[in-house]
């Protein structure tokens, strides 16, 4: 028994767009310094609500404009398509912006607040005829790829139990955005989104939902343990903490074998094929353990289905987006918490 070879195609040799970034933080420093590293993209354009900062970024990596306003860098004509790197609370509404200016759209991760906005946003992408892609890097990761076809070709026999953390300590002493219930804080959409994106790529029919945690003083959820059952009997026993640092590993556990996806499981990670026995048979290391330049993964999978004319892609379709979503939503209603205008 072996582990299948990766499909994934060099992002170097995905077709070159033009790119404009929203917003000039963390995550968008990290996107950028990805696409000129890894990539043939070009990012030519930045966007942020304070002009200072815009032409900062710019500076910082070169970039030829920097606009004081999100609809100056979506109405920018040099632009083909726009990361969207604002908090959780601002995508729906910034993807929408890009949306109307005829933009390709890449949205970071978590896709919107909620099941109601990804819709409003999926929509306008397909009205539009634009091509649109939840930014959850690790799904289009090789590793992922490797993780698919070993549960697709039944190397692990059927699935039973998926199990998958994610803890950082970023509470209460990290950014202020995770705190603040107007910027869609929390664990969830933060961190969890991470093992409910892996669950939900090997549990196709998820039919019951259990979550319990800890909410903060302000009411966004600090910590939460999470299990799904899946139609087949399935289950997936899942957690996420802003509070700890936990070890960030998952194992997807079948009635022949199972795989387990060193920590952090969502980054470029060593994946082990493990008998009934508990011994290794096989392990496959990814190409890069860089977890920046994994970035440039999902950028090159919209560049490709732009090229090819498909607004979604295969890897991640809007159903999918959708699903887990709503999941996220069941979740985040069992747990008590509700966002400033939900």
């Amino acid at each position: 028994m072996t582990l299948p070879v990766a499909r994934t195609p060099d992002p170097r040799d995905a077709p070159a767009l033009r790119w404009g970034v929203l917003g000039a933080g963390g995550i968008a420093a990290t996107m950028t310094t990805a696409l000129q590293e890894g990539t043939r993209q070009q990012v030519v354009a930045v966007g942020s609500r304070d002009l200072g900062r815009a032409r900062a970024f710019a500076g910082r990596f070169g970039i030829g404009r920097a606009h004081g306003s999100y609809e100056d860098l979506v109405a920018d004509p040099e632009v083909d398509a726009v990361y969207v790197a604002s908090p959780h609370s601002e995508h729906h509404d910034h993807a929408l912006l890009a949306i109307a200016a005829g933009k390709h759209v890449l949205v970071e991760k978590a896709f919107t607040r909620n099941a109601a906005e990804a819709d409003a946003v999926l929509e306008a992408a397909d009205d539009a005829g634009v091509t649109c892609i939840e930014a959850m890097w690790s799904r289009f990761l090789p590793g992922y790829d490797v993780v698919r076809q070993a549960v697709l070709h039944g190397l692990v026999g059927d699935v039973r139990l998926v199990q998958a953390d994610h803890g950082q300590l970023l509470y209460p002493d990290g950014p202020e955005r995770l705190a603040d219930p107007a910027l869609a804080g929390g664990a969830l959409l933060d961190l969890g989104v991470y093992p409910i994106h892996l669950a939900a790529m090997l549990l196709p029919d998820v039919v019951e939902v259990t979550a319990t945690g800890t909410l903060t003083p302000l009411g966004v959820d600090e910590q939460e343990n999470v299990t799904l059952r899946d139609a087949s009997g399935a289950l997936a026993a899942l957690s996420a903490t802003m509070s700890a640092t936990s070890p960030t590993v998952a194992t997807v556990a079948g009635t022949k074998a199972r795989l387990d996806l060193q920590g952090p499981f969502f980054q470029p990670s060593t994946i082990r094929l493990v008998d009934p026995n508990d011994r290794t048979l096989d392990v496959w290391e990814p190409p890069t353990r860089d977890a920046l330049l994994g970035l440039r993964y999902e950028a090159a999978e919209l560049a490709r289905c732009v090229a090819d004319g498909t607004p979604e892609s295969p890897l991640l379709p809007w159903s999918e987006t959708r699903r887990v979503m709503a999941l996220m939503d069941e979740i985040r209603s069992q747990l008590g918490v509700v966002l400033p205008g939900e």
